[in-house]
């Protein structure tokens, strides 16, 4: 009887991105308590020389700054395994189209910040009475910027050709993105420039939305569902260039 070669049109890889987010944990620890500690170094570093900033505010801030830090991690992963495993060769051939393969490699990451979250949450919880509504609202902004910089990080993984150029390349720019967006201060404290800069950057948005939501801040519900669109705005916007830049490729 003569065989063929049978090529699957459908499957569920979700589950094997989930694997390899918990194996890279479960096998080097420190992988989860670096997200965890690093926000911390901040707000050390926040309460000497700011003393007078909310300090649930900064917390707020440090959550939304994991989710923007999140993309660097998705960066050095999709580029480390096109250019050197070439994993991403398999994906291509395979019915798995170029944005399963990103929400799979941006669910794998995330998962070394869960740590992250659960502490600096109920650090929150204790140090702020947050509403119900604000804990949905800084939710959705946490999601909202995952999407978004895992995004902007698999299609600037898929421009890089040197293994050289991930850590500077990603570390530049999410390094940037992240202090130059008010997260962990107001937005009022930027110069002028820089804050006319600022309000060009969904982070900005969704520390508003979320402190906002909270009562952080005193905003309007007109200025919340402003900021609200504004936030999922830019990050459709912004969602969209990236897979227009993002390269599905063999090599």
């Amino acid at each position: 009887m003569a065989t063929q070669n049978v090529v699957p049109t459908r499957g569920n890889l979700f589950p094997a991105f989930v694997i390899i987010g918990w194996r890279w944990i479960s096998r080097n620890p420190a992988v989860a308590a670096a997200p965890v500690i690093v926000p911390f170094l901040f707000l050390y570093f926040l309460r000497i020389i700011a003393p007078g900033y909310l300090f649930a505010g900064e917390v707020v801030g440090a959550m939304l700054f994991i989710s923007q830090n999140v993309g660097n991690w998705v960066l050095g992963d999709s580029a480390t395994w096109r250019i050197q495993w070439s994993v991403q060769d398999m994906f291509v051939a395979s019915p798995l189209s170029k944005v399963q393969y990103l929400f799979g490699i941006a669910v794998s990451n995330i998962l070394a910040a869960l740590p992250a979250y659960v502490v600096l949450g109920i650090v929150l919880a204790l140090s702020y009475p947050v509403p119900p509504l604000g804990w949905v609202m800084l939710i959705a902004s946490i999601l909202v910027l995952w999407i978004l910089f895992s995004a902007i990080g698999i299609a600037i993984s898929s421009r890089i050709t040197s293994r050289r150029e991930i850590w500077p390349v990603g570390n530049f720019v999410f390094t940037a993105v992240g202090i130059l967006s008010p997260l962990y201060y107001p937005v009022a404290v930027l110069p002028p420039v820089l804050r006319q800069f600022a309000y060009l950057l969904p982070g900005t948005y969704a520390a508003l939305f979320a402190k906002g939501g909270m009562g952080m801040i005193s905003l309007s519900a007109g200025q919340l569902e402003i900021y609200g669109a504004l936030l999922f705005g830019l990050a459709t916007i912004g969602i969209l260039l990236a897979m227009s830049v993002y390269r599905w490729r063999v090599g």
